[in-house]
């Protein structure tokens, strides 16, 4: 198949895969198949720059505000953190930031599939939980954050804070939620 032709292709069905699971919450492909495509559609676009395209799902986080939700503009764009598949990629990963910060030092753990968040602490008190949304601008959900017991409400830091990180449920406790749904008679969540 004609290369081109199929980082276009990849283009349409990365862009529909998205849509149904951050917006329309219901995906039709699992995490591996979706994260497999886009290391296929970022493989080709590397060797075909001239078919750069700031469209591209490679090059855009997919999000919506939904509508009910406080918007709020982050300071600093917040990105969506790169895949790394091989040993090898690491590798070129750590050179690389070594190579701009010599004395960086690492922790590395499996990626979890979760939810953006970024934490917002004033003199040490929580104050408001965002998602990453489009990147620009997230929702505000400061009371959802608040259910989360291991959120600390209180940091010893003074001024301005904001921690970045992935807000997940482990699938033992998604299924059981589902399982109150079902009771409930509820739809089901498509995915923690």
């Amino acid at each position: 198949m004609d290369e081109a032709l199929r980082i276009q292709q990849l283009r349409k069905q990365l862009e529909t895969y998205a849509r149904e699971y951050y917006i329309q919450d219901a995906p039709t492909v699992t995490d591996q198949e979706y994260d497999r495509l886009m290391q296929e559609l970022e493989d080709l676009e590397a060797g075909h720059p001239e078919l750069a395209d700031p469209n591209s799902p490679t090059q855009r986080v997919i999000g919506a505000i939904l509508p009910g939700f406080e918007k709020y503009t982050h300071a600093r764009r917040m990105l969506s953190l790169g895949d790394i598949f091989s040993r090898e990629e690491l590798e070129e990963f750590v050179a690389r930031v070594r190579k701009e910060f010599p004395g960086a030092s690492f922790v590395a753990e499996c990626k979890y599939d979760g939810l953006a968040m970024a934490l917002h602490y004033e003199d040490g008190r929580f104050v408001r939980a965002v998602t990453r949304g489009d990147g620009l601008t997230g929702e505000v959900v400061t009371a959802n954050v608040r259910t989360i017991r291991s959120v600390p409400m209180y940091i010893d830091a003074p001024g301005h804070v904001e921690v970045r990180g992935e807000v997940y449920m482990p699938k033992v406790s998604f299924e059981r939620l589902n399982e109150v749904q079902t009771t409930l008679h509820l739809p089901l969540f498509a995915n923690p």
